[in-house]
């Protein structure tokens, strides 16, 4: 069963997934108007759910936190569940 965290994680990363398709479809169709709305709304959704994310469990990378919160968090392989 998925806690809260991997849940928040979860969607975090669809959305970051989402950006980045459209990004590359935008590469090829910067004249889409749709494409580049559809961008927009995921952009805004994507930097507020990182955002609580980040707030309430930590910093998902370097540039979001500082050295030492970054380091505390467990890396994928102190986690026995990635272990397996």
């Amino acid at each position: 069963m998925l806690t809260e965290k991997s849940k928040a994680l979860r969607e975090v990363s669809a959305l970051q997934f989402i950006l980045w398709e459209l990004h590359l479809y935008l590469d090829t169709h910067p004249k889409d108007a749709e494409a580049q709305a559809r961008h927009r709304k995921y952009m805004e959704a994507y930097v507020t759910r990182r955002a609580a994310f980040e707030e309430k469990y930590g910093p998902l990378s370097a540039q979001t936190g500082s050295g030492c919160a970054w380091l505390r968090d467990p890396w994928p392989w102190d986690i026995e569940e990635c272990v397996k």
